[in-house]
């Protein structure tokens, strides 16, 4: 087998972060979990995005991408979704306790910084918490796919991200087909 052969084979796949926050559904507060099985209710919407594009292929029937995900939790800060957690009692909810919890956890730059390896980044977090990455101004220009409020459109469009209204619990069907099809578009490139 010739080289460039074995090089055009070599299928280097896009990588993807999709990060969301914590709920107050834990599937087992008591019992050590990852972060992706231990947070439920609206964080389920997020996870089912997850694992469609985990196991998505591409044209060949290769794997379409490499899916990473993180959840930006009350108790712990940003956890990667293969970290060991355990459950807590108080889940941030408001503009105030996003702002103290981001004072002691300092997730904000973490997960700014942690976005620069990735070739896309899929954001599914509260209007409020998203704020606060648009003030800290730490993600690249193009690297984003927003799924959040309409009051942050333009400013998604200036920085070239990509919009998404955010509908239904977290994600919404139409948004996650949409992502789909936006990460079958920079993968296929």
């Amino acid at each position: 087998m010739n080289m460039t052969k074995l090089m055009t084979d070599l299928h280097m796949s896009k990588r993807i972060l999709i990060v969301t926050n914590d709920s107050t559904v834990f599937k087992d507060k008591n019992r050590l979990l990852s972060a992706f099985e231990m947070f439920e209710g609206r964080a389920t919407e997020v996870k089912k995005l997850v694992a469609r594009l985990d196991t998505a292929k591409d044209s060949k029937g290769n794997k379409l991408c490499d899916v990473s995900y993180g959840v930006i939790t009350t108790h712990y800060g940003f956890t990667p979704g293969n970290y060991m957690v355990t459950g807590y009692d108080k889940v941030m909810e408001s503009k105030e306790d996003y702002i103290a919890v981001d004072k002691e956890k300092n997730y904000v730059e973490q997960v700014s910084y942690l976005t620069r390896p990735f070739d896309k980044v899929i954001f599914c977090i509260p209007k409020e918490m998203f704020r606060l990455f648009l003030e800290y101004n730490g993600i690249a220009d193009g690297k984003l796919i927003a799924v959040t409020n309409p009051e942050f459109k333009e400013e998604c469009e200036r920085r070239n991200w990509v919009y998404l209204e955010r509908s239904g619990a977290r994600v919404g069907n139409e948004n996650a087909d949409r992502i789909e099809e936006l990460i079958r578009e920079l993968c296929e490139q």
